[in-house]
């Protein structure tokens, strides 16, 4: 195991959780093996871990681009990563609002929907 992928594991874990890294982990089959520690490698230990931007920053990029690409259940999961990293629901809020001028209107839309379903089910945490 690399040191890379160390630091990687160490930053998803803290970013997303340990439930859903174990359940990543556990879902890890050969086929999926290799995608698995190109992820952790160089998504996690390579660009999350870098230090000329902070979480909450990297947490908000992430968002804007998600909705650009309509990825929905990845938009859930760091939506939850978000809150993780210290970005606030008002704060979270306004980057979705931000995106309806840059990723129009129907990926806003739906965005939101999901903002509120994560919301309901994090019990409002802020």
């Amino acid at each position: 195991m690399s040191d890379r992928y160390r630091e990687g594991m160490r930053v998803r874990r803290e970013v997303l959780g340990d439930e859903h890294v174990d359940d990543a982990v556990e879902a890890t089959t050969q086929d999926t093996a290799a995608f698995q520690d190109l992820i952790t490698r160089y998504a996690w230990g390579e660009i999350w871990a870098r230090p000329e931007l902070d979480r909450r920053t990297r947490s908000a990029i992430t968002l804007m681009a998600l909705i650009a690409l309509n990825r929905e259940h990845e938009l859930e999961m760091h939506i939850r990563a978000a809150l993780r990293n210290g970005l606030r629901r008002e704060e979270i809020g306004e980057v979705l609002l931000h995106s309806t001028i840059y990723c129009g209107v129907p990926a806003a839309n739906r965005a939101f929907a999901i903002f509120r379903d994560v919301m309901a089910e994090e019990g409002g945490k802020t």
